[in-house]
């Protein structure tokens, strides 16, 4: 049985290729094409495809704005992101959104039929050297929350308790609610595992907070 296929780019040559390239294997079969967000969300309601080759950047709605609408339409619909795009943020994103897989269009095109069939038996797909990229950013996201687990509000609010300022006074001077600075100190108490106002102090004092402004 044929795995069947809606290709979605707005550039008609795209659409064109992948098509040559996918109705030359005998499992896979190209049902339908679509040139911008919305007519993929009409096509994909009328065909039903078991996968969707998705482009990121299309006019009006992005390819990962439009994706949740598709998944909607078709909670089975397996989503192969095809994209230019090759920063790790953007494969992240993609999947946040349900995506089952991405490949970058300059891929060869075997790798983009293997990653068509993988996705269509319910697997994942990442382009090797691209996912290699993003274990790397998250180990190194990693790393440096938990050198410095704070938002930057948190070290602001952090930074006016350790020099004295109380809680009605830190909201006046960020214009939030007097909660709200409760709410963020007992935060960063909790994420720096501090129990006194002195325990912040050393803390801000060790990072350098209070040389600052």
């Amino acid at each position: 049985m044929s795995i069947r296929i809606l290709i979605v780019d707005d550039h008609a040559v795209v659409r064109s290729g992948l098509r040559l390239l996918l109705d030359a294997e005998d499992d896979l079969e190209p049902v339908g094409e679509a040139g911008s967000g919305r007519d993929a969300v009409f096509q994909t309601r009328a065909l039903k495809p078991d996968v969707i080759l998705l482009d990121i950047v299309m006019p009006e709605q992005t390819g990962l704005e439009v994706l949740p609408q598709l998944k909607h339409e078709s909670p089975d619909v397996k989503v192969l992101v095809l994209s230019m795009q090759d920063e790790p943020r953007y494969v992240r994103e993609a999947f946040a959104a349900g995506a089952s897989g991405y490949v970058l269009k300059e891929a060869a095109d075997n790798e983009v039929v293997a990653a068509v069939r993988e996705v269509a038996s319910g697997g994942r797909y990442v382009n090797p050297e691209l996912g290699a990229r993003l274990v790397a950013a998250d180990a190194e996201a990693a790393r440096l929350a938990e050198e410095d687990p704070l938002s930057d509000r948190e070290r602001e609010v952090l930074r006016l308790l350790a020099l004295g300022h109380t809680n009605q006074e830190i909201a006046k001077t960020l214009y939030i609610s007097v909660r709200t600075a409760e709410t963020h100190r007992a935060h960063i108490m909790q994420k720096l595992r501090l129990q006194t106002r002195a325990d912040l102090v050393a803390y801000a004092l060790d990072r350098g907070l209070l040389e600052a402004g």
